[in-house]
């Protein structure tokens, strides 16, 4: 075999094993914090956890509308596809800005 395959097979097998030894010291501060947890009485929410999942972005709140059709009162948020009454309007030669909400 050589040299460079020697090589590889040596950093794959040296990356099994950093992972292997990760893995240990990884359980054991996992442990170590459950147990402080609990000596203290820390829950997750007094670490500033939600409990809502990891790598959940924050729920999405209302959009308030930015646009009215002062003929129905029908309003959109300018987000997604126009809606027909706007754009209908564009295709008259109407500005979008004369439905904005003030």
């Amino acid at each position: 075999m050589s040299k460079y395959k020697e090589l590889l097979n040596q950093i794959e097998s040296l990356k099994a094993q950093a992972e292997e030894e990760r893995q240990r010291e990884l359980a054991t501060v996992v442990a170590d914090i459950k147990e402080k947890m609990a000596k203290y009485g820390i829950t997750p929410a007094d670490l500033g956890f939600s409990g809502k999942g990891a790598g959940k972005s924050a729920s999405k709140g209302v959009v308030a509308p930015k646009y009215r059709d002062p003929a129905t009162g029908k309003t959109w948020t300018g987000r997604g596809r126009a809606p027909r009454w706007i754009k209908e309007a564009e295709e008259r030669g109407v500005s979008r800005d004369t439905f904005l909400i003030r």
